[in-house]
């Protein structure tokens, strides 16, 4: 792709074209001028924000993390977004739920304990290797998911609810998937 690194820091990464397209309704198409990522609580909403809220607002991070799919393939990419736990304490929502439920435009949903996200600085990438997701690979917003098997890094996210429901199953996971995602766990069943 045209404008992207293929090297940070002395580490080489794989180009965004080295991905396979598998997400369940193909690749979604986001208006930006409309878009708005809600942040809730069993509650109700709690926040909304525009995408350039989020961007010009919050402190960025850059890391290198392979994602590894169920299917085989694996990457690794330069991915660069901001702190869920940043975005969770701005909205003010109450910390005390234990899961984090993410729903993405496409249908998609999944989960992860508020923990895990928490502990391992867990982000929404906006851009990777250098320039701003595209549209195949999540834009505005795909989150990162490291230590996770892919099917718990969702794309074109558009909700983030903490919940109290610490055995929701996503779309994969309620077919057989694991809901733990743990790279180091088999990815079928658990």
């Amino acid at each position: 792709m045209e404008g992207e690194i293929r090297e940070f820091e002395g580490k080489l990464l794989n180009s965004i074209d080295d991905f396979i397209e598998n997400s369940i309704k193909g690749p979604q198409v986001v208006n930006i001028e409309n878009y708005k990522l809600i942040v809730s609580e069993e509650g109700g909403i709690k926040k909304e924000y525009k995408y350039d809220d989020l961007i010009n607002n919050f402190d960025s991070i850059k890391k290198v993390i392979t994602l590894y799919c169920v299917d085989g393939w694996s990457v690794d990419i330069l991915w660069e977004g901001i702190l869920m736990k940043d975005i969770l304490i701005d909205s003010k929502v109450k910390l005390d739920y234990p899961s984090i439920i993410f729903y993405g435009i496409d249908g998609y949903t999944t989960s992860l304990s508020k923990d895990f996200v928490f502990d391992n600085d867990l982000f929404l990438s906006y851009k990777m290797n250098g320039v701003i997701l595209p549209n195949e690979r999540g834009f505005p917003f795909q989150l990162i998911g490291e230590f996770k098997w892919a099917h718990k890094w969702i794309k074109w996210i558009n909700k983030i609810e903490l919940s109290n429901n610490m055995n929701f199953k996503g779309y994969w996971e309620s077919r057989g998937y694991s809901n733990n995602g743990n790279l180091n766990e088999p990815f079928f069943g658990r």
